[in-house]
């Protein structure tokens, strides 16, 4: 009798030998657990060893101003410092003008938020260019020699981003 090879179909075996070969394991810091980073360069089979907590030590991705308008603190903060009018310190408007808004549009954005407590140019301004980066709004506060409102978007970057990145991911 002829004998016909034996395909290995027991995966185990196989993904052993791939954890073999890649020892790239990490320890995660919340819990002290061995774990396998996830890359989307590993093949299938490593990926699947991870367990949940491998969410815990992936940096966080840069911050657009749609992540910093979820921070209420961080955006009163924000108001309090871009929204006066000065005629010496620059405010929302020359930010907002940089970034392409017409005469036109900082003069009603202006007068439809003037007087209110409730609506914030700097808040609409924001609102309006969410998708930039926040990097692209520390930009401008070096531009324009903004070093308080610069200081207190890094620190965000710094401190609170990662976690509040982490808590939704």
């Amino acid at each position: 009798t002829t004998s016909e090879p034996v395909e290995d179909t027991d995966t185990t075996s196989f993904v052993g030998q791939l954890v073999s070969a890649f020892i790239l394991t990490r320890v995660c810091p919340n819990t002290n657990v061995r774990y396998l980073p996830l890359c989307p360069d590993y093949p299938k089979e490593l990926q699947l060893l991870n367990n949940p907590c491998e969410k815990c030590c992936c940096p966080a991705p840069p911050p657009k101003i749609s992540d910093l308008m979820n921070d209420k603190d961080l955006l009163d903060l924000l108001r309090l410092k871009l929204d006066p009018n000065h005629c010496t310190i620059k405010n929302w408007k020359n930010f907002a003008s940089r970034w392409g808004m017409s005469y036109d549009e900082l003069t009603l954005l202006e007068h439809r938020t003037q007087g209110s407590l409730s609506h914030s140019p700097t808040q609409e301004f924001l609102l309006r260019y969410n998708q930039k980066t926040v990097t692209e709004l520390t930009e401008l506060c070096r531009f324009y020699q903004r070093i308080d409102v610069l200081r207190l978007l890094q620190g965000w970057i710094e401190k609170d981003w990662p976690s509040r990145w982490q808590q939704t991911h």
